[in-house]
């Protein structure tokens, strides 16, 4: 069966807990398209593949709790936060450290390798993707107004950039998760420093230091294919508009051509279909952009936004042949 088939099937490729993935799949079973939801972390207790592959291409069979797949029916991926790969717990670290790597590459392989299926994002995309520093250079390349940014373990160096370019703000190179002494889960926010606070503990490891935008708002773009959705907000009480999400208010505008034209270059260079991307507005009407987020999250948005980034992620998956591969 071709993915053209009246019967192909949308692969959600998520864990359990995912509000994001629900509503696309809630709008997708209100259109009646079949859908078969995966999370590889359930491999190899729940899930189950069968795959062939020769001269003939790949074929086979993927087996969830409640629905089998033909993997030549699939028309499309919704790939968004799967679990890790997990292993048993009676198993010694070497060997579960071998399983769970032949689970990344033996079912991750096939998965990435789907024929003629159209990825929301494709998951090596998205890995690309997520590097910051490569982000800012590639959005420099297409167009986008990116802010003065170092990138350093050199703490002589950070200082001079923050008295040079000040003020200047640090962020993380990547969001990993992070937990105090008693457990607690932290967060570290984008925050003002001084090149007074700058010490040698910045020779620890990568840090991204970035000239301050003097903003008078945040906006945050989701581009789903040639979609853009463009979303400014307003009452951050701090740079880190994350910090306080009661205090925020939506409104959905117009894109720039100028900025809509470099969006689309940046996800071609990308070889993406969806992504997130940070900007910071300043008074002259001027976005500067932060950030793009390969698989961030939209469905925080009032219902108005968010139901029309549902749909449109609902017609990509649903109708690949009519988009404009990526």
């Amino acid at each position: 069966m071709g993915n053209a088939g009246r019967n192909a099937v949308v692969l959600v490729v998520t864990k359990v807990a995912d509000a994001t993935a629900d509503l696309v799949i809630e709008q997708l079973n209100a259109r009646r398209i079949p859908i078969v939801r995966l999370d590889p972390g359930d491999f190899p207790t729940s899930v189950a593949v069968n795959a062939y592959l020769g001269n003939h291409g790949l074929s086979g069979s993927l087996r969830t709790p409640s629905r089998i797949a033909d993997l030549r029916g699939i028309r499309s991926v919704y790939w968004r936060r799967p679990s890790p790969y997990s292993v048993a717990d009676d198993m010694r670290p070497q060997d579960a450290h071998w399983c769970a790597d032949q689970a990344r590459y033996g079912l991750g392989g096939l998965l990435g390798a789907l024929p003629d299926a159209h990825y929301v994002n494709h998951p090596w995309r998205n890995r690309d993707a997520e590097h910051k520093p490569a982000q800012l250079a590639v959005a420099a390349r297409c167009g986008l107004d990116v802010p003065p940014t170092l990138v350093t373990n050199d703490a002589e160096r950070a200082r001079w950039f923050a008295r040079e370019c000040g003020p200047v703000v640090y962020k993380p190179v990547r969001n990993t998760d992070y937990h105090g002494d008693d457990s607690r889960a932290l967060t570290v926010w984008v925050e003002e420093v001084a090149p007074s606070e700058i010490d040698t503990e910045v020779g620890r490891t990568a840090h991204l230091f970035q000239q301050r935008v003097d903003k008078v708002a945040d906006i945050r773009l989701t581009a789903v294919g040639d979609q853009l959705f463009a979303v400014r907000i307003d009452g951050a009480p701090g740079l880190d508009w994350r910090r306080d999400y009661d205090a925020l208010s939506y409104t959905l505008i117009e894109t720039p051509p100028e900025v809509a034209k470099a969006v689309r270059a940046y996800l071609d260079a990308f070889g993406l279909v969806f992504g997130a991307f940070d900007f910071g507005l300043d008074r002259h009407g001027r976005w500067w952009m932060y950030e793009c987020n390969p698989n961030g999250q939209w469905a925080w948005f009032p219902d108005p936004i968010t139901e029309r980034i549902t749909a449109a992620l609902a017609d990509r998956l649903q109708s690949p042949g009519n988009a404009h591969a990526r």
